[in-house]
């Protein structure tokens, strides 16, 4: 009884001290922005993906090109937020960093001769923190909840990319610290704006397939693993190692943890948790919308043998669900390389098929932008029931000249969710309005995205107690639901 009176009294005050912060007071009130006033914003990490948000933030005179490019326009300046302060750990430009760099981060910093520059985003929260409205997280994923926590706890709006957290504890607090903060948050699910999910939620609401008891989803399988390399090259001119190893345990420099200098961090397990974090929690996504998940009962996972380093190519997870309300219990499965599961070989599914929902009265696919009810000869006529969940605010302003014109390579859908998930986001900042994938909703789709790693590294099933945030029956895996931050990073 002590254990657990002294894990629950950490965990009701573990938001105030998360990432070892304290709560400031904030820099401006909260929601008392006029609407056509602009945000103060602060990028944190700002080479790919990162280039990616800035320029939709900031409505900058760009192209986004396929491969989530970011590329000079000559149309007509588009109006966006005020960008005053920028910080990333490479100062690289693209002739110093590795060839077919996507987005290099010492672009984005000469473009934007107006805001400060920073390396430590500690540092630019202390220098700028009564100048900042609200912050945009885009670094490797260890740096997510730490970046994000930090920018929370001094009452800025957050909006980070996914999967927001690498551990369980850090995806509980980012959902904690949110709600007693009052910000506005929401993670990178870009494709929650989409048109398509909209219906697709509507279909498995609306009862089209009956009761949903299976969800599976499948996609292609990533990288062999590989043993941590021995050599040690000098650290390239404009790329500050210790800052990008962070809260990470440290390790000398190596270009295959640099996406910069040609290598990828997100597969080390110190830096991210493989193609779980990196797709899962987009696919995921729509499940956790339509079928109301938020915590599963149970969690094992199976693939090669564990590798103390890095997480594999090749994995297969099944989450077990409990009724929610009417819908009846659920299991969700997720398949990395390797065989699909059964449903697949069972049935002639169309190849752009990337998950099904598995109802008593038949099965729905999905990927993005399509969706298809299965038996097709069985819905032959069927009747889809009126849209009621409101169009993403991205449906009206992608039609805008300046945003077609920006993504003039894109097909609609995608410009809708590009620009409405952010857009929302913005509208909350300033006006308080909801947000669709606030950390209060993506906290829990990132916790079971976390839980799978841990089921996969120990071996163990999962028996989850989410309320006390234990597994019930591995200490081993209850050790691995928070990861300790490196010696400098607490404070």
């Amino acid at each position: 009884m002590t254990n657990q009176w002294k894990r629950r009294r950490f965990l009701s005050t573990a938001g105030r001290a998360a990432a070892g912060l304290v709560i400031l007071p904030n820099s401006r009130s909260v929601w008392g922005y006029p609407a056509n006033e602009k945000l103060n914003i602060a990028v944190v990490g700002v080479g790919g993906m990162g280039a990616w948000n800035l320029a939709n933030f900031a409505g900058e005179n760009v192209e986004f090109s396929r491969g989530m490019r970011v590329k000079p326009s000559s149309q007509p300046e588009m109006t966006g937020e005020n960008i005053v302060a920028l910080c990333d750990t490479d100062e690289r430009s693209e002739e110093a960093s590795a060839p077919g760099r996507r987005n290099p981060p010492g672009t984005a910093l000469a473009r934007y001769g107006q805001a400060k520059k920073f390396n430590d985003y500690r540092q630019m929260l202390d220098e700028m923190d009564r100048e900042i409205d609200a912050v945009v997280v885009t670094t490797p994923d260890h740096t997510h909840a730490p970046a994000s926590l930090a920018a929370m706890q001094r009452g800025k709006h957050v909006y980070c990319e996914k999967p927001g957290a690498i551990s369980v504890f850090e995806a509980r607090m980012l959902a904690k610290v949110a709600a007693e903060q009052k910000v506005a948050t929401q993670l990178g699910t870009q494709i929650h704006a989409s048109d398509n999910f909209r219906r697709i939620v509507e279909l498995i609401r609306g009862g089209a397939i009956g009761a949903v008891k299976e969800c599976h989803i499948w996609v292609r399988g990533g990288p062999s693993t590989r043993e941590r390399p021995t050599e040690t090259p000098p650290v390239p001119k404009g790329l500050h190692w210790n800052l990008f190893v962070g809260t990470a345990p440290y390790r000398p420099y190596h270009p295959t943890y640099s996406r910069g200098c040609g290598g990828n961090w997100q597969y080390w397990w110190d830096f991210g948790i493989g193609g779980l974090g990196n797709t899962a929690t987009h696919y995921f996504n729509l499940a956790f919308w339509a079928l109301n998940l938020r915590y599963p009962i149970s969690v094992e996972a199976e693939g090669p043998p564990p590798h103390p380093e890095m997480a594999p190519g090749r994995i297969h997870v099944r989450y077990r669900f409990p009724a929610r309300g009417e819908m009846p219990p659920v299991t969700l499965t997720w398949t990395q390389g390797g065989q699909p599961p059964p449903v697949v070989a069972e049935n002639d599914f169309p190849d752009w098929a990337w998950g099904v929902f598995v109802g008593t009265e038949g099965m729905l696919l999905a990927n993005y932008p399509q969706r298809m009810l299965w038996p097709a000869e069985k819905f032959a006529g069927f009747q889809p029931p009126k849209p009621s969940i409101p169009p993403s605010i991205g449906a009206e302003i992608g039609r805008r000249a300046e945003w077609m014109a920006a993504y003039k390579n894109y097909e609609e859908w995608r410009r809708t969710s590009e620009v409405g998930h952010r857009a929302e986001w913005i509208a909350a900042c300033k006006t308080g309005s909801p947000t669709s994938s606030h950390f209060g909703y993506s906290g829990p789709l990132s916790e079971a995205v976390n839980l799978g790693t841990v089921a996969y590294r120990t071996g163990a099933k999962l028996e989850w107690d989410a309320e006390n945030l234990r597994v019930t029956n591995s200490p081993e895996a209850t050790a691995m639901i928070k990861r300790e931050f490196r010696s400098g990073w607490t404070s």
